[in-house]
């Protein structure tokens, strides 16, 4: 058994809501795949093409059948790797208990096929169940069914999802996430920025500060409920705050006479490092939460800033104007080695490590335009994900597969979310409710 983690939902008419999620079960369904079952999808090579792939209605409930199949089919899409059948040319609606007619399958040219079913037990809870089958061999390649209340029905839609999509791509989920962002409203001139978070399609979206100040580079923590963000308030210093999703509890961290800004967690999520503004020059700095005990990693006359741990904490990877241009370094924790990453043709700035450690990206400024860039923690393999006019902030997926970034095209609009992967060959928009910017990734929700 296995409680649901809390949806971070503020203020209070949405915090009531936390102690209605009720606990969550997973168990696997009978799977009788012999090795001949094969289903797999290579990603990368110059002629990759998507899976076609075919997702049932659920039967049961009507309605939140629906619901969970239309949340995978949307899901699978938007990673790029799935191109899902139209239900026009369904050959049959499959019955949950029973093997599909494969041989019918197989004329519409489908690779995968998902099937599912929602119903409620004697107390009302939900159990939602799927099957993935192999239409090549005939085979089931895994099932899986989860018992939940209908609260949650939405969400046993991302966890189909990345079950599919691991079973089938090898790669780790990340459908069942949320993505922080900035909300901008109002003219270009005034701008309310407040802090946001929503499911990673853009489902659920709330509030979580009312404007007040304006906020700036939120990141999640990797370990707790916790937003870190710089804040700045009309007629004060910019400081880094902190604020938990369970309980709406914020507080300042900092010096209140100097800047304090780009604030990323440590891999235990018990420390922040941060650039800190002394005098012309900004260092970087890390400090326990609990005891606010300060300490420099980096001293000296640079502007040195945005800096992001490596996974597993042993380096930080950070931006510095210390060789003439701003340029992504890469240092010890404890400030050792400091050593340049990026060459070439511009500026490099807000490098973000990924969760699998082998990667880094980060913005590229050259020729009027921003491209966002991945190489490898040494600097090396560096390629160019996506490039145009004005493109910054990336941030991983939970899986490493997938960055997020902001677009801002200029004049009176503003910014939109988008994703590419790290081959560069799928990019996708991520819908907000208004204009957007500096956004990340929160960890798998999953066991949290």
């Amino acid at each position: 058994m296995q409680n649901l983690p809390s949806a971070g939902l503020l203020p209070a008419p949405f915090a009531a809501r936390l102690i209605a999620l009720l606990a969550f079960l997973a168990v696997a369904l009978s799977v009788a795949a012999p090795a001949q079952a094969q289903l797999q999808l290579r990603i990368g090579g110059g002629n990759f093409q998507p899976m076609p792939i075919a997702i049932a209605d659920f039967g049961g409930d009507p309605s939140l059948g629906g619901l969970v199949s239309g949340v995978v089919t949307n899901n699978l899409r938007r990673s790029g790797y799935f191109t899902p059948l139209d239900h026009a040319r369904f050959p049959e609606q499959p019955n949950f208990d029973a093997a599909p007619n494969f041989e019918k399958w197989r004329a519409t040219g489908v690779q995968g096929l998902v099937t599912g079913r929602v119903s409620r037990d004697a107390s009302g809870k939900l159990k939602v169940e799927f099957r993935l089958w192999d239409v090549t061999s005939g085979q089931q390649m895994t099932g899986q069914q989860y018992g939940t209340d209908t609260a949650n029905a939405r969400r046993t839609g991302h966890l189909i999802s990345d079950a599919v999509y691991s079973k089938i791509t090898g790669l780790g989920p990340w459908f069942d996430s949320r993505i922080a962002f900035v909300d901008e409203s109002g003219p270009k001139e005034n701008r309310r920025k407040r802090l946001m978070v929503m499911d990673q399609d853009g489902a659920n979206v709330r509030a979580i500060t009312s404007g007040e100040t304006s906020i700036v580079a939120p990141r999640y923590s990797p370990a707790t409920q916790d937003i870190a963000f710089m804040s700045q308030a009309t007629g004060h210093q910019p400081r880094v705050q902190v604020i938990n999703l369970e309980t709406g509890a914020r507080q300042a961290l900092g010096n209140v006479d100097s800047m304090s800004a780009s604030p990323r967690f440590s891999p235990d999520g018990r420390r922040l490092v941060m650039s800190v503004q002394q005098g012309g020059n900004a260092d970087i700095v890390t400090m326990d939460i609990a005891s606010k005990a300060q300490h420099s990693v980096t001293n000296g006359m640079a502007i040195d800033t945005s800096p992001t741990y490596a996974p597993d904490g042993s380096q930080i990877a950070f931006e510095s104007d210390r060789g003439g241009s701003q340029q992504v370094y890469v240092m010890g924790a404890d400030g050792s080695n400091p050593h340049r990453i990026t060459f070439g043709t511009g500026s490099a700035s807000q490098p973000a490590w990924s969760p699998r450690g082998d990667l880094i990206a980060y913005t590229r400024q050259r020729n009027g335009g921003f491209a966002i860039c991945v190489s490898k923690p040494d600097g090396t393999g560096e390629r160019v994900l996506t490039e145009g006019y004005h493109n910054e902030g990336p941030t991983f997926a939970p899986n490493g597969q997938y960055v997020l970034f902001f677009r801002d095209p200029g004049g009176q609009g503003g910014g939109k979310l988008f994703m590419v992967d790290i081959t560069g060959k799928v990019e996708q928009p991520v819908p907000t409710p208004s204009y957007a910017s500096d956004p990340t990734w929160s960890p798998l929700l999953a066991g949290r």
